[in-house]
């Protein structure tokens, strides 16, 4: 069964396809979800979550605002965040500096895996370093345009601007 077919039966609530989509999805997902909480524990139970969230809203994906992936990977993505902004979470991380956390743009071994798992890696590596940090820092830690902000000790100002034309610039990539 082709992916847009798979789809549509995960929208009428075939149980079936979702699991088929599971199979499909769940690695990659896992993957982004660790990059951003750093918890395999937590990543396990947000990836849990994505799932349900999947199951239960999959009438609200609508193919022509986007790829199925990208709407997977938004609601995967808001789950890590939402996650880590949470209280428990700052408590648990509140001893750790921002050094002891390995860069996953950086990191060959590991930011590898991830990117060539939805296909970007070949793009980011293309990527100016400092691209490469604002996306590290933005979309796969959570950090907010503030607190990248402050971690870059550049101006907001600086880094939404910055931020806009690396997304562009990604952009025009992917769709060449």
């Amino acid at each position: 069964m082709q992916q847009d077919g798979l789809i549509l039966e995960l929208q009428k609530g075939n149980q079936r396809a979702f699991e088929r989509i599971y199979e499909f999805y769940s690695e990659s997902i896992y993957g982004i979800i660790y990059s951003i909480v750093h918890d395999e524990k937590v990543a396990e139970e947000i990836l849990q979550d994505v799932f349900l969230k999947i199951w239960e809203n999959s009438a609200s994906y609508n193919s022509d605002k986007g790829r199925f992936f990208t709407w997977i990977l938004n609601i995967a993505r808001n789950a890590s965040i939402d996650q880590i902004r949470s209280k428990s979470h700052k408590n648990k991380q509140k001893n750790l500096k921002a050094d002891n956390f390995v860069d996953i743009l950086e990191n060959k071994s590991h930011f590898s895996a991830k990117t060539d798992a939805i296909g970007i890696k070949k793009y980011i590596d293309i990527l100016k370093p400092v691209c490469k940090k604002l996306i590290d820092l933005l979309f796969f830690k959570g950090f907010t345009q503030k607190e990248t902000a402050e971690e870059l000790e550049m101006p907001l100002g600086t880094v939404k601007t910055k931020n806009r034309a690396c997304i562009n610039k990604l952009r025009e990539m992917l769709v060449e």
